[in-house]
């Protein structure tokens, strides 16, 4: 895929992107196709799919060694795709084809959580407490504390409440990279409802004992 720069106009804030892609996913109407849905993504999420992995199982064979695989994938569901094309519709393909999931990504901008994932930051503020990293195809997540949490509490790790909760859920301390760490025993991708107990037991820690910093 060539790469593309956003629009002349600012990336809209996180808490708007849901509501500005349905905007633009409606201006295209039916000249919806691989290209135009990658840029209006670029345009309002800054989510480079360049760079992103086709994680499809019966799509990414499809495309492999192919120019543009993101574009052929995207333009090979949309023509077996028998729903009408809206907003939520394009989301889930992006979800099923690439595993990036647009609604929670938006909904990031009401947490102090920083999201690193498909090798680009996709959420991040300066006074977020705790940043999520998966690799690139999803298969394994760390959690680490940001140097804004560093500076405002005088520790570079995780505090125990945190890391507790995410033992519970399967996470391991990983001296190597000195962070809380899960690599799916399956070898695919997390699933949405592992990344959502993530978020939720990040949220959870900060709302009790850091919502003051």
């Amino acid at each position: 895929m060539e790469r593309v720069a956003p629009a002349e106009h600012q990336i809209p804030a996180i808490a708007d992107k849901v509501a500005v892609m349905d905007e633009r996913i409606e201006a295209l109407k039916d000249r919806l196709e691989g290209k135009a849905i990658c840029q209006a993504v670029l345009d309002v999420y800054g989510i480079d799919y360049c760079v992103v992995p086709v994680l499809h199982k019966e799509v990414a064979p499809l495309v492999k060694g192919i120019p543009d695989p993101s574009i052929a994938a995207i333009d090979l569901y949309l023509q077996q795709c028998t729903e009408p094309l809206d907003g939520p519709v394009i989301r889930k393909m992006m979800n099923q084809l690439f595993g990036t999931n647009l609604e929670g990504i938006a909904a990031l901008s009401r947490t102090r959580i920083s999201l690193f994932t498909k090798g680009q930051w996709i959420a991040k503020k300066d006074k977020d407490l705790f940043a999520i990293h998966t690799g690139r195809e999803d298969i394994d997540v760390k959690v680490i504390p940001t140097a804004y949490f560093a500076e405002q509490t005088g520790s570079d790790s995780l505090p125990e409440p945190l890391a507790s909760r995410l033992s519970a859920l399967g996470y391991r301390f990983n001296e190597a990279i000195g962070a809380y760490y899960y690599s799916n025993p399956e070898g695919v991708s997390v699933p949405d409802a592992f990344k959502g107990k993530t978020i939720g037991s990040i949220n959870e820690v900060t709302d009790r004992y850091f919502s003051h910093i």
